[in-house]
């Protein structure tokens, strides 16, 4: 999602409690806990807020999203605009924490594209030093799972920038199709880019999940 629905300065930061630790198919009111044994997905708290920071700030990182903020303080209200909005039913941001780690080091977004979720877009931000980890196909396939069984959302896009070969790669490799290339589409210091437009069917996710439950074992 290189087009961040965030605007900062658009709403003051207001304060953050910490998320009810429960897990509720109704998102609404508290964000489950995704993961598996090298990670957890789970709601953005006021703490991540320096990590998120030092991570999403490198040019590595942020040469092809819309700028992330520049301050602990700037992403202390974004965490708290992510919250709002996913109690509106608007957005939902999972941020990601490795195992062995306390706060995140990046995020998996979904926004709604109509009422009631059935088409979203969605995206992920992940510091560099943990690319090529599997760290974003096991998330990805989290928050697919988890947009599809408990959101009920019929179709994902993506898009992402021509010229950025680890983002379509990555969409690729978890099954994305290519829909078409989206003509100056994304303004990035004072530059347009080409962007590429992946999707995903819900029907083509659970497929592919049955798919991977038959590959045999070795």
């Amino acid at each position: 999602m290189e087009k961040m629905p965030y605007q900062p300065g658009i709403e003051r930061a207001t304060s953050i409690g910490a998320p009810a630790a429960i897990t509720t198919s109704d998102w609404r009111l508290s964000l489950p806990v995704l993961g598996g044994p090298n990670f957890i997905l789970r709601e953005l708290k006021a703490e991540d807020a320096p990590t998120l920071l030092s991570m999403l700030n490198t040019e590595e990182v942020a040469r092809f999203i819309s700028p992330p903020p520049t301050t602990i303080e700037g992403f202390e209200a974004f965490i708290a605009w992510t919250i709002r909005e996913r109690v509106k039913g608007n957005h939902i941001c999972f941020g990601v924490v490795p195992a062995g780690m306390t706060t995140a080091v990046g995020l998996f977004q979904l926004r709604a594209l109509e009422a009631g979720f059935g088409s979203c877009e969605w995206g992920f931000a992940l510091g560099s030093q943990f690319w090529g980890t599997g760290l974003f196909v096991d998330g990805a396939r989290a928050v697919l799972n988890f947009g599809v069984d408990i959101v009920g959302a019929q179709r994902f896009e993506a898009r992402a920038a021509v010229a950025n070969g680890r983002g379509n790669g990555a969409l690729r490799k978890i099954g994305a199709v290519q829909e078409g290339i989206l003509r100056r589409s994304f303004l990035r210091n004072g530059q347009y880019h080409d962007q590429v437009l992946w999707s995903i069917l819900a029907e083509d996710w659970r497929l592919q999940r049955i798919g991977q439950l038959l590959e045999p074992t070795h």
